[in-house]
């Protein structure tokens, strides 16, 4: 399984932003990377240029799949879990091994990060839809940048991380996945 965490901040001061240092990844709304790591796997792994992404609804439309196929074979498949509901059912999954994917951008929010509870409702405690449209096409403005030509990012890599392939970037970026031992403890969650 692809299993490279690529998250990764920079921090900087509001007062050293100029007008356009402001920039967004790939994809429609301010989500996770997925589109990212789906394109940039797509072309690492497999030397396929991928444009455009097409999400398949599964359960329901906080539950989506992507994937990738090539010579009529399915070689990468994403999934987008937002919710704890779709979160809960993709841990059920994993548990009964009917797990089929090589990454899963998990949200906590149903809808996403712009319709999370931080953000503002209607006087009845509702997401208010008309913000939400409001933010995600101020959002969708902002022009997309791939993280490895910011300059930030290189300035990162180069001054934190030593380089690009240096070890302090396998232990810094790079997760690995073992099973975790169960414990017999009452307080457990039982999914």
């Amino acid at each position: 399984n692809f299993g490279v965490d690529l998250s990764f901040c920079c921090f900087l001061r509001f007062d050293e932003i100029k007008e356009g240092d402001v920039v967004r990844h790939d994809g429609k709304r301010s989500d996770g990377y997925l589109e990212h790591i789906f394109k940039h796997a797509a072309k690492e792994l497999f030397g396929m240029d991928v444009k455009e992404i097409t999400y398949k609804a599964l359960k329901n439309k906080d539950f989506q799949e992507v994937t990738l196929e090539k010579d009529g074979e399915t070689v990468l498949r994403f999934a987008a879990a937002y919710g704890f509901r779709n979160i809960q059912n993709m841990v059920l999954k994993l548990k009964k091994g009917k797990f089929l994917y090589h990454f899963v951008e998990v949200l906590a929010c149903p809808g996403g990060c712009l319709n999370g509870k931080g953000q503002a409702q209607t006087e009845d405690g509702k997401p208010d839809k008309a913000l939400l449209n409001q933010m995600e096409e101020a959002y969708a403005a902002i022009p997309v940048r791939l993280p490895e030509t910011n300059m930030h990012v290189q300035k990162m890599y180069q001054d934190w991380l030593e380089g690009m392939d240096s070890k302090k970037v396998q232990e810094t970026l790079h997760t690995k996945y073992s099973a975790v031992n169960q414990t017999a403890n009452n307080l457990d969650i039982k999914w």
